[in-house]
């Protein structure tokens, strides 16, 4: 159906509640950080499917558009989505989309794994084209090579904890 019911509006709200949250834990990784943001993004489409987990990235960036701080570092604002990692933010948006679109031909591993991809893809792109001058690989080398190891091991939290969990939503 095209609407959406009142428990599913207020589990996408849940959910977007607890993204902002993982969006805030974060560990220090040399001159970056590693926040559990994207562990947010997959357990809501491990938990909700593809249309409503799409939906709650997209109340997530619409909050923090508006300039609720619920962006990594307690921030908000366009701005945010307009810096730096706004590629990432976007990414989480169309990554969704893409795992809402193959849903039910792939496996939720590798329908996670393809997101992720996708998502590291607008990110880098959006940091390549704001600021470097040179090629590709050194961005990669900031933007894609030292998140590698903690976002496969956030999907398989995402993945675990969302078939755990999963029973317990509907």
């Amino acid at each position: 159906g095209g609407r959406m019911k009142l428990r599913d509006m207020i589990r996408c709200g849940v959910l977007a509640a607890v993204l902002a949250v993982c969006a805030w834990l974060s560990v220090p990784l040399g001159d970056q950080a590693v926040s559990m943001q994207s562990f947010g993004v997959f357990l809501a489409l491990g938990l909700l499917g593809g249309r409503s987990g799409t939906v709650t990235v997209l109340v997530y960036l619409l909050l923090g558009a508006a300039g609720a701080p619920v962006f990594s570092g307690f921030r908000g604002g366009i701005s945010v989505l307009l810096g730096p990692t706004g590629g990432y933010l976007w990414g989480f948006l169309a990554g969704s989309i893409l795992y809402w679109a193959l849903e039910k031909r792939l496996h939720i591993a590798l329908n996670m794994s393809l997101a992720m991809a996708l998502c590291y893809t607008c990110g880098t792109v959006w940091y390549y084209y704001m600021y470097s001058t040179g090629t590709i690989w050194p961005v990669m080398m900031i933007c894609v090579v030292p998140y590698l190891l903690p976002d496969t091991l956030k999907i398989l939290l995402a993945l675990t904890l969302s078939r755990r969990l999963k029973r317990l939503v509907r």
